[in-house]
């Protein structure tokens, strides 16, 4: 293949290999190493996260009046870029070997976009192969000029006294001229997460809503969405053995429907067993990367409790793996739409039925809670706020594609939920996580539509609709308050949340309707 129009001119090319050829020269050229269930584990060295604070974007003409520019769209100038570029191409060049991969995002061909990736790391091929759709032979002849070109030369780093950015890692996307770079980091997720932003950009000009969240699809063709921020479920959640995934974590709703941007999964699977989430543990067999986890040198298993080089461990497999994936991986419009959170504060009940403005406050507000040991320097439960559930990938403000949720879920009348898959009984620390077969019975019991007719009764401080009963759960698990042994301590906890929601949402306050505006958690407790 010639890669001269990108001024590269390595003679040795791999294009689309197939995934054998790439365990070869993974465990060959790469440090990979092939473990009992035939996945191959990779090493992505000093960065094993996303670089958030490294990404910019290209400040130029035919995008500067739609992006939504600040800490989440850091500009950055051409003349800045351009240095990036050329830096990441100069690396490229001095490889032996290179490997593109070409590929689609976007189940639906009325709006799949076309993606190439340069890279020199067989690990980082693989990945790519797995998480965009894979071409047919037929398509990848006829493939021609890709929308969008990934140059990931990210063992190289970037030069820190390039004006605007300061690091010695570089994740820049220019949506101008159809290009992202990566230096100075090999996680392989940041490109994963490059094309989910372009995709934040393009669909929405169109008419279409991009969303960061998984979907199944049940018997009856009822589709539900799962919305929440990593550690929340949404993976784990969506992988239903009675319903057929269309995706893990990236969508768009179109007016035909739901389908999934990717061609693959990228779950996280510290502690993960076959016992608690099956499906996922049987997809990571040949074809899997195994990203930064831990294995038996001899026997070759991998320890998924080991987090001594990161607690993000992952696995990227195509959706083909997971056995009741539905191909092609489109569904019709929503019928329920799930805002999972992680609530470290032990507060928000379990299931909550929400009114189409609570759902708007809470999908702008994106609430989940970090907490101990998942990030150096976090010793206690931080609440994080991430618009749309996915700030970091939002490239237009927040309340536009809120706007688009909320007038689908009108059209297609659509129910909202919030379900809490986090701690009970207390805070963290003194409480304990909600276990995960109570939360699948909740959604099953969302699924069949059983919520929908149990009696509710109002929470005093969020407001929320919440059921008396759900089969399969402990009542007084439904009234988080019931839970606490320290009632005033509860309530105490309850208006402090309450609290951080208000101060997060007075950033989106002079864009909100006053219905939403008034879904906003009372900082009183009346009982």
């Amino acid at each position: 293949m010639d890669l001269r129009e990108y001024e590269i001119s390595v003679s040795c090319i791999d294009r689309n290999p197939s995934p054998a050829s790439l365990y070869e020269d993974a465990v060959q050229f790469d440090s990979g190493a092939i473990v009992s269930s035939g996945a191959v584990v990779a090493d992505s060295g000093e960065k094993t996260g996303r670089s958030p604070k490294d990404k910019r974007v290209v400040r130029e003409p035919s995008s500067e009046s739609e992006v939504w520019w600040g800490p989440v769209n850091i500009p950055l100038e051409p003349s800045s870029y351009a240095i990036h570029r050329r830096r990441a191409v100069d690396y490229l060049n001095t490889r032996r070997k290179l490997y593109v991969i070409d590929g689609f995002a976007g189940w639906d061909p009325a709006y799949r976009i076309k993606v190439r990736v340069i890279c020199s790391r067989a690990y980082h091929a693989l990945f790519m192969h797995n998480m965009l759709m894979r071409p047919s032979a037929s398509e990848l002849a006829e493939f021609g000029k890709p929308d969008y070109v990934i140059f990931n030369a990210g063992e190289f780093p970037a030069d820190p006294d390039v004006i605007g950015g300061g690091s010695r890692t570089a994740v820049v996307l220019n949506l101008g001229a159809g290009e992202m770079v990566i230096l100075g980091t090999q996680y392989a997720g940041e490109m994963k997460k490059g094309i989910f932003t372009v995709m934040h950009y393009l669909m929405p000009r169109r008419g279409v809503l991009s969303m960061h969240c998984s979907a199944n699809e049940g018997e009856q063709g009822d589709v539900s969405l799962f919305f929440g921020l990593s550690g929340t479920g949404k993976t784990t959640l969506s992988a239903d053995p009675r319903r057929q995934l269309i995706g893990d974590d990236e969508h768009c709703w179109s007016d035909n429907g739901v389908f999934n941007i990717e061609g693959g999964c990228y779950a996280k699977c510290v502690g993960l067993s076959r016992e608690s989430e099956p499906e996922i543990y049987d997809a990571i067999r040949f074809g899997t990367v195994l990203e930064n986890t831990v294995f038996d040198p001899e026997s070759r298993i991998v320890d998924f409790d080991d987090t001594s080089i990161t607690e993000n461990t992952r696995a990227s497999y195509p959706i083909e793996h997971i056995v009741n994936a539905k191909i092609p991986c489109v569904g019709g419009h929503p019928r329920d739409i799930i805002l999972l959170t992680c609530d470290a504060f032990g507060v928000i009940p379990p299931v909550s039925r929400l009114t189409p403005e609570q759902m708007m406050y809470h999908f702008i507000s994106g609430y989940t809670a970090k907490v101990a040991g998942t990030e150096v320097g976090v010793t206690e439960p931080e609440a994080t706020f991430s618009a749309c559930f996915g700030a970091a990938f939002l490239v237009w403000h927040p309340t536009k594609y809120a706007e688009m949720l909320a007038e689908r879920m009108q059209a297609h009348e659509a129910q909202g939920w919030l379900v809490n898959t986090g701690w009970t009984g207390g805070g963290y620390g003194v409480g304990r996580r909600i276990e995960l077969e109570y939360t699948r019975a909740i959604i099953d019991a969302i699924h069949s539509g059983e919520l929908l007719r149990i009696d509710t009764v109002e929470d005093p401080v969020f407001g929320f609709a919440v059921p008396t009963k759900c089969p399969g759960v402990p009542t007084d698990l439904l009234m988080p308050r019931k839970t606490w042994s320290d009632a005033v301590a509860y309530d105490v906890a309850a208006v402090d949340l309450a609290k951080r929601f208000r101060e997060n949402f007075q950033q989106f306050e002079s864009e909100a309707s006053p219905g939403i505006r008034e879904a906003a958690p009372r900082t009183t407790v009346a009982r």
